[in-house]
């Protein structure tokens, strides 16, 4: 047995396999051994492929950067040829994929070893994970507390050592989001930096793009380098990077300009031990020399959140027409968890004119959002406005879950619109969540560095946000802050 498999990150394992010091059948039942340890704590895994990763591993793992190194696959978006692609949800729980999408041909052609499948909310909606169709995964740091959403079962995974890296997607904050819950690095790359094809043209609209979630900081850069490119029919086609953005980790930054807030864009309160972490923060950055104002780009707080919130739910309305189509059954309540019927009952009183408005609003407040960065390198603030909530906590109650149920049976999507309920889910939903979605909307790259801790020792990640394509800069100043002050030690006790 491999016993020293939880110190290393995903390069160091790949490189010990190169030299032959281990071999990849080791590493890979390490993974699988310690997967089976803590998973039934966590819930993280909910769909194993042990048996085809060992046939992977038999047939070798070709000559990529990280050939060898154990790898999760969050059960949304990417598809991977033969195995359901679950969403989260009751029904697409048993349907096989017919092909792999390009991103895990990439991640396939860099060697890694798919190991499972981890667990997501329900179409990616919340940023908790529990759906129904799996059960709530729990985070390492506090077991009565959620990993966040909606990347949580992959960040559950890498954080108790599960995997160095699993995969993330990110619509609305769900790789930073998690990456903060559970003291791991998270990155969303720029949109289009990644491929979403071939079988989504589009995800989200353009707002949500998939990377990874990692212990390191270079494993993150290794693994974009290794799948970045436009594929066939990309909407969102980028420049060809120059360099590598492996190299920026391994690079100082210069002085850089850096605007800092912690005040909410969307929502309305931070907790003060997050705003404690947040002023430590800035301290770390004041001394490593970077100039540090008190900024932030304006947002209408009311406006933005009612139109992303528009999409959101046109969004899932599509999805909820989608499954009912593809599996030939009327849309039924009891086929989908409360949030995600919900989020489609508004989305059907929304008109063909309410979504594009919000789409038009959205775009314009990018470019203004955007202009910000004209004489601004890197923008922080935190990731949330509070610790990880508890498992529950965020869940319609009993009676909204039952309303939504008979309002699902009567048609009453245009009566929830009516009622208002849109503008007061609208006010309630950013409360935890009050920064990521925004850069979400204007694609710029952004991360969550694991750099503040509660008194109780629980993670609180810091949001840094660059410029358009510009990843590099925010590669550079993570490693910069990884040197400053290591997290990759930091590992909860499970």
């Amino acid at each position: 047995m491999f016993d020293d498999y939880g110190k290393h990150d995903g390069m160091g394992l790949a490189d010990l396999i190169r030299r032959g010091q281990v071999s990849a059948v080791e590493v890979l039942e390490a993974a699988i051994a310690r997967i089976e340890e803590v998973n039934p704590q966590l819930n993280a895994v909910v769909r194993p492929l042990f048996e085809e990763a060992r046939q992977h591993v038999g047939a070798g793992t070709g000559g990529g950067p990280l050939a060898g190194v154990p790898f999760l696959i969050k059960d949304l978006l990417a598809q991977v040829d033969g195995v359901p692609t679950g969403n989260g949800n009751r029904l697409w729980a048993t349907r096989k994929a017919t092909g792999d999408s390009e991103l895990v041909r990439r991640w396939r052609a860099a060697g890694l070893v798919i190991a499972g499948k981890t667990n997501t909310p329900e179409f990616g909606l919340t940023p908790y994970t529990e759906p129904g169709a799996c059960g709530p995964s729990r985070n390492p740091w506090d077991m009565t507390r959620t990993p966040g959403g909606s990347s949580g079962g992959s960040a559950a995974a890498v954080a108790s050592g599960m995997v160095p890296i699993a995969s993330g997607g990110d619509g609305g904050g769900s790789i930073r989001i998690p990456a903060s819950a559970c003291g791991i690095f998270g990155m969303k790359p720029t949109r289009g930096r990644t491929p979403a094809g071939p079988f989504i043209g589009e995800a989200w609209s353009g707002f949500a793009v998939e990377h990874v979630l990692t212990r390191s900081v270079r494993d993150s850069a290794a693994v974009l380098d290794a799948t970045h490119g436009p594929d066939r029919g990309s909407p969102h086609p980028l420049p060809r990077h120059e360099g590598t953005f492996l190299d920026a980790v391994h690079r100082a930054p210069p002085r850089l300009r850096i605007a800092v807030s912690h005040a909410p864009m969307l929502g309305k309160a931070v907790a003060p031990e997050v705003i404690a972490a947040f002023d430590k923060a800035v301290a770390l950055l004041t001394d490593l020399g970077h100039e540090v104002v008190d900024a932030a780009p304006p947002v209408e707080r009311e406006a933005f959140s009612m139109a992303f919130l528009t999409a959101l739910a046109g969004e899932l309305r599509a999805d909820i027409e989608y499954t009912a189509k593809t599996f030939g059954v009327k849309i039924r309540p009891g086929d989908y968890d409360a949030s995600t019927f919900g989020m489609g009952l508004l989305g059907e009183g929304f008109t063909a004119a309410d979504l594009i408005t919000a789409h038009r609003y959205l775009k314009l407040s990018a470019r203004s959002i955007l202009g910000f960065f004209d004489d601004i390198d890197v923008l922080m603030t935190p990731v949330l406005s509070s610790l990880p909530v508890k498992i529950g906590a965020l869940q319609p109650s009993a009676v909204e879950k039952k309303l939504l149920t008979v309002l699902g049976y009567l048609g009453g999507g245009r009566l929830l619109k009516k009622l208002g309920i849109a503008e007061q889910l609208a006010a309630q939903t950013f409360e935890f969540i009050p920064w990521t979605p925004i850069f979400n909307v204007t694609g710029q790259p952004a991360m969550s560095v694991p750099i503040g801790w509660s008194h109780e020792g629980l993670p609180i990640g810091m949001q840094f946000v660059g410029r358009f394509a510009d990843e590099d800069t925010l590669f550079s100043l993570a490693g910069q802050l990884e040197n400053a002050q290591p997290w990759t030690d930091k590992r909860p006790q499970i």
